[in-house]
């Protein structure tokens, strides 16, 4: 099969996200949408929300590992895939390694044979820029940086990064990996391990206790979702013959936890203390990534402030606090 080149697809263009209905992929669903293409949103709404669907989005509650969601690639054709479905519960693939290899593997190769088949342009793939690393030797790390994971969900991103590279090579499907620190923001889920702004946001609005796990001195790079969704956009408008690259989307910032908890309770005008609990086994001590080669070969801008970024997000939790069914 032919593959369109994703410059000269016709404009309109056919836009397929999976797990559109999710933190991420929604707010990448509206900015795909709003840039004039036509966007059809695959999940399967094991976390996703269907109400973070646009209306104006086409949506198929569907498994990335069925039969249905492959027949789906090849019937729309997409001249992008947009790929953010995911298990990325870090605790979960460390308990049940083989569900999260059947989901980020079996799933990943499922909707890339479809690809292939159907003659998909680009293939825009959220990876990870923490866990993919390990415990680093450099910070921030350079997607040239080691890559050591240590959870089976890291294993997993780097393996899927490994299947894009085949498929470039030996179908000319044009793949980027967009390697995310840890992303925050507006949408973002309060119930799982990905979302420590949620989870906090959420206990300090409902004025409820929150633990810290350990000493809370370990630092990560929080990234807001708006400098996602324009490295997403920045890498689909990418040229023809691409081929296949990395990018990791961060903002080379270490933050603690305990720095973190701080900026979020000053948001909200909380004075609640946050307690501390046991260290995770295995935690990293320290994660953050360089994305200079993003913002020079994608053009995209310095990444929005932390301060900034927290308080737009405080703000919107504030508001779906009191308006459950608000969207942001």
């Amino acid at each position: 099969m032919t593959h369109r080149s994703p410059d000269s697809a016709p404009s309109p263009r056919t836009v397929l996200v999976t797990g559109g209905a999710g933190f991420i992929g929604s707010h990448l669903a509206d900015a795909f949408l709003a840039a004039g293409n036509r966007v059809t949103v695959l999940d399967d709404l094991s976390s996703g929300r269907r109400d973070n669907v646009p209306a104006a989005a086409g949506f198929h509650r569907l498994d990335v590992r069925s039969r249905q969601a492959a027949a789906l690639v090849e019937e729309l054709r997409p001249d992008l895939l947009v790929h953010q479905a995911a298990q990325m519960d870090v605790r979960r693939s460390v308990a049940d390694p083989a569900f999260d290899a059947e989901v980020n593997l079996i799933g990943l190769i499922n909707l890339l044979e479809a690809a292939r088949r159907a003659g998909v342009g680009r293939v825009l793939f959220a990876s990870t820029g923490g866990a993919i690393y390990g415990e680093q030797e450099r910070h921030p790390a350079p997607e040239e940086h080691p890559t050591r994971p240590l959870s089976p969900y890291g294993v997993a991103k780097l393996a899927g990064e490994r299947y894009l590279y085949f498929y470039q090579r030996q179908y000319g499907l044009e793949a980027v990996c967009l390697r995310y620190a840890n992303v925050y923001g507006e949408r973002q889920n309060p119930h799982g391990e990905a979302g420590v702004v949620a989870i906090f946001l959420e206990r300090l609005l409902a004025g409820r206790p929150v633990t810290i796990h350990g000493d809370g001195l370990q630092t990560r790079d929080y990234v807001h979702v708006s400098d996602v969704v324009a490295a997403n956009l920045a890498a689909a408008a990418l040229p023809a013959g691409a081929g296949f690259r990395t990018y990791n989307v961060g903002t080379g910032r270490e933050v603690s936890v305990v720095d973190l908890y701080a900026a979020l309770a000053a948001a909200v005008g909380s004075g609640l203390a946050a307690g501390h609990g046991p260290a995770k086994p295995g935690e990293q001590r320290r994660s953050s990534v360089d994305a200079a080669r993003g913002r020079a070969e994608l053009g995209l801008a310095e990444p929005l402030p932390l301060a900034a970024g927290l308080q737009r997000t405080a703000r919107w939790f504030a508001a779906r606090a009191s308006s459950p069914d608000a969207r942001g």
